[in-house]
């Protein structure tokens, strides 16, 4: 009896082991190890043996048994990685070919493709790019920026409040003092990214994008704040743009002025046709973005970081990116930007 337990050992050891698919492997566990295979009916008939005989045969039969299973789980694991490599082999699929048809070729967002032609401009100019936290604290979007405790702009009406003391930020001028509570002068950043107002209609979002811009150094004047408004002007508007500066008032700024760059849709007021010009109203002017000398009151919040209003001075400015595509595109509602229709968005490429 020991002497067939170790020939059908064997002769099933051999078999599993040259087994060549998972099939033909069930197909032994069934002929070696089922129902009707001899090695379990043999130990079922461990009982029927003669005493002396029951132990080593049962335990042959039992060690054949468990070698016999844990070879089968060895096998089938073999045979599922060498067949699975086999599927992936066969399903590859050359990803550099084309496609058939041809996918639609995607495009950057109209505010997007406006926003990187506006720091791409700077970058130009010597200023980096920062960002800053859209959910901003009372301090550094109102307190640091020389707003008054009474300013309009702190009113819920105008400021999206998240408590007390934590508001949607209004505009991207808060980064200037975090950026100079990390970098002494001298420092030229410009921010862009998402601001938040409760306004809504064919010119406002309560969610738009603006362009902060801060240069501060030691001679620092509003004839460079002019020069590089220009220079942007006509790198955005065109070559022959020149700009105007009208005096204005903003906290963080003294002097302030509002940034008008001259009409590109027209000559003197007036289209070719002889009609006045819809964009600038006849006017010959277009209205940008504000800008002014950095008030020394917002340099005291950043003294102790070298930042002494009686050494260093800078220009600070802020523009609406959706108004610069407005404006350079012709688009009449600020709110065809955020529609997501395909037949607008398709005619900017």
């Amino acid at each position: 009896m020991l002497e067939r337990i170790a020939t059908l050992r064997r002769e099933a050891e051999a078999a599993i082991a040259a087994a060549g698919s998972s099939a033909e492997l069930e197909e032994l566990r069934v002929r070696h190890l089922g129902r009707r295979a001899e090695l379990p009916n043999l130990l079922r008939g461990v009982r029927d043996l003669p005493p002396e005989e029951r132990g080593p045969v049962g335990q042959a039969a039992n060690q054949a048994r468990q070698a016999l299973e844990g070879l089968i789980e060895r096998r089938a694991a073999e045979l599922d990685a060498t067949e699975l490599d086999a599927r992936l082999s066969a399903d590859r699929v050359d990803v550099t070919l084309p496609g058939d048809p041809a996918p639609p070729v995607g495009r950057l967002h109209l505010l997007t493709a406006t926003r990187r032609e506006i720091e791409d401009v700077f970058l130009g100019l010597g200023f980096d790019v920062a960002e800053g936290p859209e959910i901003e604290s009372v301090y550094y979007n109102f307190d640091a920026l020389n707003h008054p405790p009474d300013h309009p702009a702190r009113e819920e009406t105008d400021t999206f409040y998240v408590s007390d003391d934590v508001v949607l930020r209004t505009h991207t001028s808060p980064v200037q003092v975090r950026a100079m509570e990390a970098h002494p002068p001298p420092l030229y950043i410009i921010v862009p990214g998402r601001v938040f107002r409760p306004d809504s209609d064919a010119t406002h979002t309560p969610q738009f994008h603006q362009v902060e811009g801060l240069a501060v150094d030691e001679d620092v004047t509003m004839a460079d704040l002019q020069g590089t408004l220009l220079a942007f002007a006509r790198a955005v508007f065109g070559d022959e743009r020149q700009v105007r500066l009208r005096p204005h008032n903003f906290p963080f700024t003294e002097p302030s002025v509002e940034v008008d760059v001259s009409c590109f849709r027209c000559r003197d007021g007036f289209m070719p046709d002889g009609s006045r010009c819809r964009i600038c109203k006849g006017s010959t002017w277009l209205e940008i973005l504000g800008a002014g000398m950095v008030d020394p009151n917002v340099f005291e919040h950043v003294r102790e970081h070298g930042y002494d209003p009686d050494r260093v001075q800078g220009f600070a400015f802020g523009l609406g990116i959706e108004r610069v595509a407005m404006l350079k595109h012709e688009v009449s509602d600020l709110r065809l930007f955020y529609d997501n229709d395909v037949r607008f968005l398709e005619q900017f490429g």
